[in-house]
């Protein structure tokens, strides 16, 4: 969709893209964007300098000023086109995204599919976006409210979803009269300026979306420069908070979505085929890499070691192999540090006491012996205080916690300090009606094991996964990057006598 550009030994450079063009900006500083499946170096990532930050900011800011003023029937085309560009893309875009993630084809074809939701939520943005009006609230004076842009929006993605993630955020910024800088990971940020083309492909001014690629330095200039009025960011829980201190410490309106632990509790009355299933590919899906993903499963009583046979059994079935592979059903993680790290966890819960029944480390996979694979790992016996229950282990590692009763499982939910999302697998709507009302967690699913609400609705934990007021996407992203004004007006008729008081007028 444009011109490659290579360095001197012939690896690909991957640029910025402000004010509607591909640069490299004038910072030196790069960094090696990787294969995960081969090890090999894909592309040269072009690092922002404090200046190319500036120049971005400023024509995102000279783009805010016109762009919300712009009709929503020409934002909604707009919009439409670029939803019927990203589907008839996807198959490109999701090699983009296996390339530089490692998950597989049908996995990186299926976060655009969920991009697209939040894209046709967006495209609907008359209706979501409607105001209030209230006639006659006193003699001749009526009180109407809309919503207006912030201005300069900013969004800091993660690597697990390069391309779903920056789709909760840009559309919705955009269809409601922003202009929005991504910075996306650093890691597979090609995906991003995939989209930039089709914006702009689309008919997006100049500077209404941006792509600036950098590390923290890029990062604490968004949240600290004085013409950027709000940030979107997902990524971990230590991180989160920092986000959203900082950029509140510094006037912006914040929405901070961190880590998670998600637990799937199994009734002894669930369908444990039906609950083996799911959880595998909930734990497995993308090598465990999903903020949604489940990391941890609670077997309730009997169940535990009827659905422990079933859930190694299926563990030995998936094949891990490169994500080009139309067989694989499993990619690599993402970088080598990730790949030393999940192990060191796993062999940290055997030491402790629990027990490895399907082990993952060292896995090798034959022509990519170079690749950052782990395979699929489940260790029963886990208990809280091991580092595979406290650590967002962030890799294919299921973790097997034992309770008697619902109660326990309950609290055992509870007293965890994120709140992301959490399932329960049972055939008794007595036991799914208890636990959706009193787990202390925002996402919640019966019977299924990844409870990501449709673009409608909006994503977001409660406790240490969620800092900020207001969830991704849906309604409350139309709240986020807009605020209310209400008009109070009355029309007197001419020559009507005046009714001025000091009083407030009350009729």
């Amino acid at each position: 969709m444009s011109p490659q550009n290579t360095t001197a030994t012939g690896v690909r450079t991957i640029n910025h893209f402000i004010n509607g063009e591909e640069t490299a900006g004038v910072g030196t500083a790069t960094q090696p964007v990787y294969n995960p499946a081969t090890g090999e170096v894909r592309g040269e990532l072009r690092l922002a300098s404090p200046e190319d930050l500036n120049t971005a900011v400023a024509a995102a800011r000279k783009a805010a000023d016109s762009w919300g003023d712009v009709s929503i029937a020409r934002r909604t085309g707009i919009l439409f086109k670029f939803r019927e560009l990203l589907a008839a893309n996807t198959d490109e875009l999701a090699r983009i995204v296996t390339g530089e993630h490692g998950k597989v084809l049908s996995d990186a074809a299926g976060e655009i599919g969920r991009g697209l939701e939040v894209v046709e939520y967006a495209c609907g943005i008359s209706q979501s976006a409607k105001g209030e009006y209230s006639d006659q609230v006193s003699t001749g004076i009526d009180v109407y409210s809309f919503r207006q842009p912030l201005g300069v929006v900013a969004g800091i993605t993660p690597f697990n979803f390069p391309v779903m993630v920056p789709l909760w955020m840009a559309p919705v910024a955009i269809a409601t009269g922003n202009a929005f800088i991504l910075k996306p990971s650093e890691r597979d940020p090609s995906a991003s300026l995939f989209l930039a083309r089709l914006w702009k492909r689309a008919g997006l001014p100049d500077g209404v979306f941006t792509v600036l690629h950098g590390g923290k330095e890029t990062v604490d200039g968004l949240l600290t420069h004085p013409d950027v009025d709000g940030i979107s960011f997902v990524g971990s829980t230590a991180i989160a908070k920092y986000v959203h201190e900082t950029a509140t410490r510094h006037g912006k309106r914040v929405q901070a979505l961190g880590g998670a632990k998600n637990h799937a509790v199994v009734m002894p009355d669930a369908d444990l085929d039906l609950a083996a299933d799911h959880i595998t590919a909930a734990a497995f899906g993308s090598a465990g890499q999903r903020c949604m993903a489940v990391s941890v499963t609670v077997a309730v009583g009997e169940a535990g070691d009827a659905l422990m046979d079933r859930l190694v059994a299926r563990a030995h079935d998936i094949k891990v192999a490169n994500g080009l592979d139309p067989a694989a059903d499993m990619g690599p993680v993402i970088t080598p540090a990730s790949k030393t790290r999940i192990e060191k966890i796993v062999g940290e819960a055997g030491e402790a006491g629990a027990a490895v029944l399907v082990d993952g480390r060292g896995l090798l996979v034959k022509d990519h012996e170079k690749g950052f694979f782990v395979g699929p790992t489940i260790i029963d016996g886990v208990t809280p205080a091991m580092t595979a229950y406290t650590e967002e282990i962030f890799g294919p590692v299921l973790s097997v916690v034992r309770v008697d009763s619902l109660d326990e499982a309950i609290g055992l939910v509870n007293a965890n300090p994120y709140g992301n999302g959490t399932a329960i697998f049972t055939s008794s709507g007595a036991n799914a009606r208890a636990y959706t009302r009193r787990i202390k967690v925002g996402m919640v699913g019966v019977n299924v094991p990844l409870p990501v609400p449709v673009a409608w609705h909006s994503f977001g934990g409660w406790k240490d996964s969620l800092f900020g007021d207001h969830h991704i996407y849906g309604p409350d992203g139309v709240r986020f990057y807009t605020r209310g004004k209400a008009v109070t007006q009355r029309w007197p008729e001419p020559a009507q006598e005046s009714t001025a008081s000091f009083n407030f007028p009350s009729s």
